[in-house]
């Protein structure tokens, strides 16, 4: 990983992968996950949000991170850069063959940017208010309580195997201590809690961590 990149220069050659990356950032993790599953060769360059790159703005116009560039395609929607790397590199798959379940998936990651990302956002925002960031932890502590019995029957979200809608929960399940987001620890939410510890388990998931995220932990 590298702190001070030279856009133009990886922009200009093209010939590796890369993906500029905010180290504190859920929607950077998510795809820096499906990297790490994929084992894919990339270049990571850890960009600052408050400083972002004049030249790369050149090609994502929202001026936004995270952003993949691989040869001359260059994308800045989390969701379409996982599902990208799923076609790009097919093994191991992270999406259903078949188009219904794969509907199904694309569903359940919307539901958790829509609702629990939201929530996470809010949180972690500076400027929110106290009463704002209080509501936004009960609801995210609420709404994944209650889907802890659903990991009873599936090891994973819905699924047998890791998938990208993993990919996108992860990265939040990581920074509850980073909220102050506790979970209660009962019978109905143990599902949730072997399912953490499975996804915390995966070389892949430690191999996705920045040098800030190693520190949400403790």
């Amino acid at each position: 990983m590298r702190e001070t990149p030279n856009i133009k220069g990886i922009l200009a050659k093209r010939s590796v992968m890369a993906f500029f990356s905010d180290p504190a950032s859920h929607y950077s993790h998510r795809v820096r996950l499906v990297l790490a599953e994929k084992g894919v060769t990339v270049e990571i360059i850890n960009i600052s949000p408050s400083a972002y790159p004049a030249d790369l703005a050149e090609v994502n116009p929202y001026m936004t991170l995270p952003v993949l560039v691989d040869r001359d395609l260059v994308l800045f929607e989390t969701k379409i850069m996982m599902e990208y790397l799923d076609d790009r590199f097919p093994h191991p798959p992270l999406m259903p063959v078949y188009p219904v379940a794969r509907a199904e998936s694309r569903q359940y990651m919307h539901r958790i940017e829509q609702d629990w990302c939201r929530c996470v956002d809010v949180i972690l925002n500076p400027r929110t208010g106290e009463k704002a960031m209080s509501a936004a932890r009960k609801e995210l502590t609420d709404g994944l309580t209650a889907i802890a019995p659903l990991f009873a029957e599936k090891p994973y979200f819905m699924s047998d195997e890791y998938s990208l809608v993993d990919s996108c929960l992860a990265p939040i399940l990581w920074r509850l201590p980073l909220m102050g987001v506790n979970l209660p620890n009962i019978k109905a939410t143990k599902p949730l809690h072997d399912y953490i510890k499975r996804l915390f388990a995966r070389e892949s998931f430690q191999q996705s961590l920045s040098d800030i995220e190693k520190e949400f932990s403790n």
